[in-house]
């Protein structure tokens, strides 16, 4: 697929305006004081993967509504303590995917990270090997697919109830034993890199974030560019839905990336492929050009773009470029 969005030199400088509700950052207040109170963690269990040099956790927290979300929490084996606690990594995992098992991602324990990857609500079906948290609120009307769950009331819509989890995922991880609180990162490539702009938006004190792909992006220009994927989803029911647009837009304005990242505070690493059909290039360059726009000083950010890829990006070529840059965050704490 050859490029078919802005041409770099636009990108560059892409900031569209935003279709921002006046009540954004009340709706994301009650959203997140409105579970009930209690710590986040429920419980974290050891479970032998097999793997020597990494032990790992079966762990469970309150997510949306006080919901139990499962992740996995792992940590290499002989590293630190309550004494000498760890940097941690968040993870959040693409579109259609589950939490899957606990040997499937293992970057960021290798290189020396707590690290805790959210299983996704409600998904799990399409990719991976599985996950292990049902949404028990998915009965709103929409598509069958998350992107549309719930789409015409933003109190209904899935993505409200996964990105309270992604930010009760934060506060479940400075809970473990052996993480350092203060130093906690979010990453997340695709859907994974949406929760992450939207947990840089809603959580001030994080240490850092890496984005890749970002869904949830630029959201009405994407749906004007592709069918492909999620938005795809949300295209494909308001074909059959006609005139619900109106209600459509309007949920969709509360999940935009782009104004998460107007709010976000914390030092930031980007990567997109300018020939990506499922997540248009467009939507992470709005990201990450109004990223830290609130925040009075602007804060440390990059973006890396790979003109010839589509969806996957830098692939492991960005990733080393993330081991890379998170290390020279840490070291200048």
């Amino acid at each position: 697929m050859p490029a078919f969005d802005l041409p770099p030199t636009e990108l560059a400088h892409h900031r569209p305006d935003l279709d921002e509700p006046e009540d954004f950052d009340a709706f994301w207040h009650a959203t997140l004081t409105g579970s009930p109170p209690g710590e986040p963690l429920v419980s974290a269990h050891p479970v032998e993967t097999g793997l020597r040099l990494t032990r790992t956790w079966d762990v469970t927290f309150r997510g949306f509504g006080g919901d139990p979300v499962r992740a996995w929490f792992s940590r290499p084996a002989g590293a630190g303590g309550p004494e000498e606690p760890l940097p941690a990594v968040v993870e959040y995992a693409g579109y259609g995917r589950g939490r899957g098992l606990p040997h499937e991602r293992l970057t960021w324990v290798a290189a020396g990270y707590a690290h805790l990857l959210m299983d996704n609500r409600g998904q799990g079906d399409q990719y991976g090997c599985g996950g292990d948290t049902p949404d028990p609120h998915a009965d709103a009307p929409g598509g069958p697919g998350p992107a549309a769950r719930g789409l015409l009331d933003p109190h209904d819509h899935h993505y409200r109830r996964l990105i309270t989890d992604a930010v009760r995922a934060v506060a479940a991880v400075r809970a473990l034993p052996g993480v350092d609180p203060a130093r906690v990162a979010a990453v997340g490539n695709s859907q994974g890199g949406g929760l992450v702009l939207a947990v840089a938006g809603l959580v001030p004190d994080l240490a850092a974030v890496l984005v890749s792909a970002p869904l949830l992006c630029g959201i009405r220009r994407a749906l004007d560019l592709t069918d492909a994927g999620p938005y795809g989803e949300i295209a494909a029911y308001l074909s059959v839905h006609r005139g619900a647009e109106r209600a459509a837009y309007r949920t969709l304005s509360y999940l935009e990336g782009a104004s998460f990242a107007r709010r976000a505070q914390a030092p930031a690493h980007f990567g997109v492929g300018l020939r990506d059909t499922v997540c248009p290039p467009s939507g992470a360059y709005a990201a990450f050009n109004r990223y830290g726009e609130l925040s009075g000083a602007e804060p440390r950010k990059e973006i890396h773009a790979y003109p010839f890829n589509g969806h996957e990006g830098g692939d492991a070529v960005h990733v080393r470029r993330q081991l890379g840059w998170l290390a020279g965050v840490w070291a200048t704490d």
